[in-house]
């Protein structure tokens, strides 16, 4: 039996669902966006300082950002590669607790080579996608085609950025699903099979 599950997943393909029925099915704990939280509280670095990082956003957004809100005082101060680090350390220590079904953060590319990892991918055609950002982001048809491009190069980036994949295959992976014809149940029977079996 698997130990931990990584989930890694291209937006709109329903990938943090099906991670919160297998938690559920298996009996783990689920962590998303927790772990940026703890990498933050590990490193005493902001949050928000954190997620802008893991997400990406150009120098000139933060920026922005920051003169919107104000810089926030006793924040420390941490390059990319030290906040790529938080979030490593937080992904292993995370791991090596077990029975948890980790969702993005790259945690599969994090945690290779441990034998008690199954590393899932779960993807769908770039109009399913968009199709499932309209109804659940209220989009238009534009914003929601929109959308999908830019996170589908965003994520490029952040594996390129934290992990030096220079193209995701799927051979880096357990088990890749295709959500185009899978329900969020199906994904998620396939995949807890997978981590018991």
């Amino acid at each position: 039996m698997r130990q931990v599950v990584c989930i890694s997943h291209a937006t709109g393909a329903g990938g943090s669902e099906i991670g919160q029925r297998v938690a559920e099915q298996l009996g783990y704990r689920y962590i998303d966006e927790d772990l940026v939280v703890r990498a933050a509280m590990d490193g005493g670095i902001d949050v928000d300082t954190l997620a802008d990082e893991e997400r990406r956003k150009s120098w000139l957004s933060r920026a922005l950002g920051e003169l919107a809100r104000g810089a926030p005082s006793g924040v420390v101060s941490a390059s990319s590669g030290e906040l790529q680090e938080l979030i490593r350390t937080a992904i292993q220590e995370t791991a090596a607790e077990g029975r948890t079904v980790i969702v993005a953060h790259a945690a599969s590319h994090a945690l290779g080579g441990r034998e008690d990892v199954l590393r899932v991918f779960v993807t769908a055609s770039p109009d399913t996608r968009a199709a499932r950002l309209r109804r659940s982001e209220r989009l238009d048809e534009s914003a929601a085609v929109r959308t999908v491009k830019d996170e589908d190069a965003a994520r490029a980036s952040y594996l390129r950025r934290f992990h030096d994949v220079g193209r995701e295959q799927p051979t880096q992976y357990d088990l890749v699903l295709n959500t185009d014809q899978l329900s969020v149940d199906q994904a998620a029977e396939l995949v807890s099979v997978a981590a018991t079996g």
